[in-house]
């Protein structure tokens, strides 16, 4: 931690809704906490909120507010300008998240910690809705999560030859976009 950062307890507010996570992943909460603070680092405010969820909370939640009536891995939700500088929130479905990580070969650790620097990525700013932004955002997502010690992500071995975002699963199941509350 630099100065002026907040402490890691107070960076990151972890709900585990969904049993089956600490069921695969008894150690979740620090994972969570390591891609948060990975991805916050160098910044002196920003808090995100994390749900551990099940499938049908992020079926419901991109129903709501992306009007995609499916199941998707991750949902990031930024946080209007507030006192606290709390950065948003982020939702992940045990699921899809467990079948994404055993389809693609990887520990289901690492695809969480990947998929949460991702969400928070997106509530800092970052996008892929372009070739541009989906290089940027990757190339950052490969140098948090190298200082984590998780394989790249993007690597070849790991992706097929469907698009740039073959990691995080089936490209029509990522929505990830930063979602605008309203």
């Amino acid at each position: 931690m630099k100065p002026g950062e907040a402490p890691l307890r107070d960076r990151v507010d972890l709900e585990i809704e969904d049993p089956a996570w600490s069921d695969a992943l008894p150690h979740a909460p620090e994972l969570v906490r390591q891609a948060v603070e990975g991805a916050l680092v160098g910044r002196s405010e920003g808090g995100v909120t994390v749900l551990l969820t099940d499938d049908d909370t992020l079926r419901d939640l991109n129903a709501r507010f992306r009007a995609t009536d499916a199941p998707t891995n991750v949902l990031a939700f930024p946080a209007a300008a507030n006192p606290e500088g709390a950065t948003g929130d982020i939702a992940l479905a045990f699921g899809v998240c467990e079948r994404e990580a055993r389809t693609q070969g990887k520990p289901l650790a690492d695809h969480l910690r990947h998929l949460v620097i991702h969400g928070v990525l997106h509530l800092l700013g970052y996008d892929h809705q372009d070739e541009a932004e989906a290089t940027a955002m990757e190339a950052r997502e490969r140098e948090l999560l190298a200082g984590l010690g998780v394989d790249d992500p993007y690597a070849p071995e790991r992706a097929s030859d469907d698009g740039p975002h073959d990691s995080l699963g089936d490209p029509s199941n990522v929505a990830t976009h930063a979602v605008r509350r309203g």
